[in-house]
């Protein structure tokens, strides 16, 4: 890779060094006490406890019943990865009380996992009161996160794709994990938690969606999404 000779490689590798040691706790690491990942667990069996509430809940400035509504929700750990956070989707089967959501949990805390490695990736369908009760509770944690989900963000959405969005799942869940140098292109760069909800989202083609730069900070990009609801989430 071209890094500029051994000065430039010697102060790359220095800033790789200090970028990943902050960037990599917000690289979705959830301090699990129990870690045994499960990658692209999938669960779609509905609970027969729902409570007629839950089921009933609206999203704030979203119109969930409205025929043909997209909609999309980031869930949020804020004091996940040493409190720079950590982030995971949902968003809405197109006209339906049907919702996917799932995350890239990274429950190893490594910088980089290859492609086809086991990063904690899942996803799940439900209602979206189901969604919410199983975010709430870390329900397909891979392992015991002593940080729950605990604050939710979602915006009503006039387009959506729901193939493309399942096609995403399946492209992050396969790509690995990274937060630092990538050793195929020696460019700094992330495929974080962060980038696969971003990458997702884009796919669904949410709208009011704000582009995720690499290596961001998920608690900084969380405030940046103007127009969406914004509510703490407690376990349900």
């Amino acid at each position: 890779m071209n890094i500029g000779g051994r000065r430039g490689a010697v102060r790359w590798t220095a800033a790789a060094a200090v970028i990943g040691a902050l960037v990599g706790v917000t690289g979705c690491q959830q301090t699990p006490t129990r870690a045994e990942a499960k990658a692209g667990r999938t669960i779609t069996a509905e609970s027969t406890a729902e409570s007629t509430a839950e089921s009933t809940e609206q999203i704030t400035g979203m119109a969930g019943a409205a025929r043909g509504q997209g909609g999309a929700c980031v869930f949020v750990k804020p004091d996940g990865a040493q409190k720079f956070g950590h982030v995971g989707w949902g968003f809405r089967i197109t006209g339906t009380d049907r919702w996917v959501y799932g995350a890239i949990e990274n429950p190893s805390g490594k910088l980089y996992t290859p492609p086809g490695g086991d990063i904690g990736a899942w996803q799940a369908e439900g209602t979206y009161a189901r969604m919410l009760s199983e975010m709430s509770r870390d329900a397909h944690y891979p392992g015991r996160s002593e940080h729950p989900y605990s604050r939710y963000r979602c915006t009503s959405s006039s387009t959506s794709d729901v193939p493309a969005a399942r096609a995403m799942i399946r492209t992050v869940a396969e790509r690995g994990f990274l937060v630092g140098v990538d050793p195929r292109t020696g460019k700094l760069t992330s495929r974080d938690c962060l980038d696969a909800t971003s990458d997702v989202l884009k796919a669904y083609r949410t709208r009011r969606l704000v582009p995720a730069p690499k290596l961001a900070v998920p608690n900084v990009w969380v405030e940046s999404l103007v127009g969406w609801s914004d509510k703490s989430l407690t376990p349900r």
